[in-house]
């Protein structure tokens, strides 16, 4: 595999967990613990987003 390949990957598996976290968030934890799910799954999906960004640079 070469870089773009490994950051593909990268980039699918955190858009993945993201889902899981976001849907963790608001589906399983109903008080103030869903908000951290929550921000956390954004947060794997703005990383997900500069992985697919430097796709084609590296």
């Amino acid at each position: 595999m070469n870089k773009n390949t490994v950051l593909a990957w990268a980039t699918w598996i955190m858009v993945f967990f993201g889902f899981v976290l976001v849907g963790l968030g608001l589906f399983k934890y109903k008080e103030i613990a869903g908000w951290g799910f929550v921000s956390v799954g954004v947060g794997f999906f703005s990383i997900a987003w500069v992985f697919n960004a430097l796709k084609g640079r590296v």
